[in-house]
């Protein structure tokens, strides 16, 4: 898979508490590379201020729901508040028709030129597994500068994700027509979590 950039000064600036997003479905099965779109309608999701719970799963499935995969879930970049932008959120929705586990935090590689992953957030891992019913998202947020301008910054237009536990890698498009401005000393990801949380996805 690879990562389409160049390299551009751009300006970014610390991003308005309303997230816009939308939610690409796709079907079929499977832990191949995928390729999914980025959002472009706006939608709001839920802040809130519970560190470990949510709606998108139930405590009797979490024992024997597999992991997702990227044939079980859609996922789509989506801007995080207003111009210019220094963070951005995942969305994973289960597009399966059975429930399955959101492992982790996504592994996201932004450039090639570092091909390290993108370090977790540890406040952000939720106190329980994150089971996704049929149709259901996850949220992960995605922290991409300190906003300004810099030479560190780089475009990215496309970028991967891999799900752990064996979930596979899936291409995502970023969101907007110039793509998103990276830094690789600042950038960081939240955990999946059912809805972004006050404080533990405050980074």
């Amino acid at each position: 898979m690879r990562t389409f950039r160049s390299r551009t000064t751009v300006l970014a600036a610390s991003g308005a508490t309303v997230l816009a997003l939308s939610l690409t479905a796709c079907g079929g099965s499977g832990t191949g590379v995928r390729s999914s779109g980025s959002a472009e309608e706006t939608t709001t999701v839920k802040l809130s201020a519970a560190q470990g719970s949510g709606s998108g799963g139930s405590a009797g499935s979490k024992a024997s729901s597999p992991v997702c995969t990227t044939g079980d879930v859609s996922v789509s970049a989506a801007r995080h508040g207003g111009p210019p932008y220094t963070h951005i959120v995942l969305t994973a929705k289960n597009t399966s028709g059975r429930s399955c586990t959101m492992a982790g935090f996504p592994e996201i590689q932004f450039l090639e030129s570092h091909r390290e992953n993108v370090p977790p957030v540890a406040k952000s891992k939720p106190s329980a597994p994150v089971v996704l019913k049929a149709g259901a998202p996850a949220y992960a947020l995605v922290k991409l500068s300190d906003g300004g301008a810099h030479e560190e910054n780089e475009i990215v237009t496309d970028f991967s994700v891999t799900l752990q536990g064996g979930g596979g890698m899936t291409a995502v498009k970023a969101p907007g027509e110039g793509g998103i401005a990276v830094d690789p000393a600042k950038w960081a990801t939240g955990y999946w979590t059912y809805e972004l949380r006050n404080g533990a996805d405050d980074f």
